[in-house]
């Protein structure tokens, strides 16, 4: 189900063109000096698949969701990416309902978000591990076992069994709440009608999208294919936990680090920010919004104090892909030339952020060191763009969004944070400098 193993090659096609601005390594023109170091850059991130996903339930006891009563789960949401769920059509032997994958779309061809029914949009699907009876007879009779593929069921099944379409028994309403979160509901209509059931407690799933690819198009089910990863609990029995054990393990942080933007300095404090201050509208806003450090390069050459300035792209791509499977994570190294008294400050964009950026925390570091820095390296909002859920916003730069403006100080992201729990900062970045 987790498309991500052994689909590196296509996911660098896939991410590549994301719109991070890259530029070839730049260095002011100075004297040639005496020592020589290298710093290198890694995204060491363990990247999940799924943005989102959560469980529902009735209120009642058991929590099932009986004819006439309904569920709600909110979620936030980008351009290009949907929603699936699983619920068990309960009197069945291993039914259960669930859109087609890649599940219900949430935005136009307009970019505009979705409301109202969705129903038509919900299938009834047969789970393949026990024989069907006649709807309703299944009662507290698990049936024959069977060894099939996953497959909708469309008005019969194999034993000939009628069943109504599903926009008949499951009612699904969208509602858009703005700021890229959307309200879905699920209404049990199926009460009076021939296949009148009970709906199970289920699961629910948003996948990451990158260079306009969903990284897990299929979190819960792939028509066709054997049934997996707990599934067979809810569609038999309505038991929702080892599913949601194995959605939640593939839930969590993806994310490209931008070009890296490194600076060498003397004398001075950090050239790139002040912790507590606006942005300087120096070009800081440009690498912590869209990736694009060649503004900010630009500009601290002009600076007193600045030796040297570069922009490290990552050979033949120009982010710093997380580690995928078994495949490591994006790195880049260069070599610098430093003398005593040299700091050096580093900054990058958190990808899929509407304006976060790595940076080195203070006045940077002693950049005749040889040492692992990445504790002093730090998450900082640059509060020129209002935030929202990492990875599923509607206005982030590379989810071809368009930007909502604010203007705050520079403020260091906390976390836990109103959006999500991320890893320590030295499990996303890792940095060197003179270390192999």
């Amino acid at each position: 189900m987790n498309l991500l193993q052994n689909k590196w090659n296509w996911l660098i096609l896939a991410i590549l063109p994301l719109t991070f601005t890259a530029c070839k390594k730049d260095a002011a023109t100075t004297p040639a000096l005496n020592n020589k170091t290298t710093i290198s850059v890694e995204n060491v991130l363990n990247s999940s698949s799924l943005v989102e996903s959560g469980t529902f339930q009735g209120t009642g006891t058991p929590p099932v969701i009986l004819p006439g009563q309904s569920v709600s789960f909110r979620f936030s949401a980008s351009i290009g990416q949907a929603v699936t769920f699983a619920s068990m059509y309960g009197w069945s032997n291993d039914l259960f309902f669930a859109p087609a994958n890649p599940g219900i779309a949430l935005y136009d061809q307009n970019k505009k978000p979705i409301e109202g029914d969705v129903s038509s949009q919900i299938k009834l699907w047969d789970n393949g591990t026990r024989i069907n009876q006649k709807p309703g007879s299944a009662v507290n009779h698990p049936g024959t076992a069977e060894n099939n593929p996953v497959t909708e069921v469309n008005g019969t099944d194999a034993q000939g069994n009628n069943y109504l379409p599903a926009s008949s028994l499951v009612k699904a309403t969208l509602k858009y709440e703005g700021d890229s979160y959307f309200t879905l509901t699920l209404l049990n209509t199926s009460g009076g009608t021939t296949n009148e059931t009970p709906l199970s407690p289920g699961v629910w799933a948003i996948s990451y999208i990158a260079g306009g690819k969903l990284l897990n198009p299929a979190p819960i089910f792939t028509s066709g294919q054997p049934t997996a990863n707990g599934l067979t609990q809810i569609a038999e029995a309505g038991n929702n936990a080892p599913l949601y054990t194995y959605i939640k393990s593939n839930t969590g942080i993806f994310t490209p680090l931008s070009p890296i933007l490194v600076v060498v300095y003397n004398g001075i404090g950090n050239p790139i920010y002040n912790l507590g201050e606006k942005d300087r509208n120096e070009g800081l806003k440009d690498l912590a919004q869209q990736g694009n450090a060649a503004i900010l390069a630009a500009t601290l050459k002009g600076k007193p104090g600045v030796k040297n300035v570069y922009i490290l792209p990552a050979p033949g791509s120009t982010v710093l892909l997380p580690v995928i499977g078994n495949q490591a994570g994006g790195s880049v190294s260069q070599e610098l030339s430093v003398t005593k008294g040299d700091r050096i400050a580093i900054a990058t964009m958190y990808g899929f952020s509407n304006d976060w950026f790595f940076a080195s925390a203070g006045n940077g570091v002693d950049a005749t060191q040889t040492a692992d820095i990445s504790s002093s390296i730090k998450l900082y909002d640059n509060g020129t763009a209002i935030d929202q859920f990492p990875g599923a916003g509607n206005s982030q730069f590379n989810l071809g969004g368009a930007t909502a403006s604010q203007s705050n100080p520079i403020a260091e992201v906390p976390n836990p944070n109103p959006f999500t729990t991320l890893p320590s900062i030295n499990n996303i970045i890792k940095v060197k400098i003179n270390v192999n």
